[in-house]
């Protein structure tokens, strides 16, 4: 059986769609009402953007932007080949890590060595994008899911590793304890087909009220 690539959402889309999850649940309608709707940030395809999602792995979004604008600065414009001529001096003063170093050297290598063609993904089901990125070193699946939910803007992606996720979950829905991703995934369950849509209400509530409190 041939998977249908799901379309990706446009501003219009967007917006019905928010409509849509807050009908059908109450703990989303309010983060609407009482905040807004979530902005809708999307990212270019290309290296660039999954180089930036791979400095945001495991450290606050200011830190990881703090690094890819000096990385900005140092190679412009920003390709593989351009990143493998980066020493690890030049890398470190970027602020990436040894392991995220040869994270970005693992995917430009991939790139340039026609082993990955990231602009394939766009036409690709969200499972074959997942098992193509996956076969990079130090792409993991919230990597992957990042990558589909912000650049691909695939409507039914759900980062279940995610802590922010996590956190806004725990506070919206009243939990007693933090959810597990086994949880967190169960929980989305109800958003399908739109669990994107419901993963940007969630981080717009956990930046308005976690990270700005």
């Amino acid at each position: 059986m041939t998977i249908l690539n799901p379309a990706p959402l446009t501003p219009k889309a967007f917006v019905r769609a928010i409509k849509q999850v807050c009908d059908s649940d109450p703990d989303l309608a309010h983060i609407l009402t009482t905040l807004g709707p979530p902005p809708f940030r999307t990212r270019k395809p290309g290296f660039a953007s999954l180089m930036h999602i791979i400095l945001e792995q495991q450290v606050s979004l200011a830190s990881a932007k703090a690094s890819f604008d000096r990385l900005r600065r140092s190679v412009s414009p920003l390709t593989p080949e351009r990143f493998l001529k980066l020493g690890d001096a030049r890398l470190k003063a970027c602020g990436f890590s040894r392991q995220k170093t040869a994270y970005g050297r693992n995917l430009a290598k991939a790139i340039v060595g026609g082993h990955l063609k990231l602009s394939a993904l766009e036409t690709m089901d969200d499972q074959s994008v997942r098992s193509e990125l996956l076969k990079i070193k130090g792409i993991g699946p919230w990597t992957a899911n990042i990558y589909l939910l912000t650049v691909l803007r695939r409507p039914d992606i759900w980062p279940s590793e995610d802590l922010a996720l996590a956190v806004a979950a725990q506070k919206i829905k009243r939990l007693k304890t933090r959810p597990t991703p086994k949880e967190l995934e169960s929980l989305s369950m109800v958003w399908k087909p739109w669990r994107a849509v419901a993963a940007r209400l969630l981080w717009h509530y956990y930046i308005e009220t976690v990270l700005n409190k």
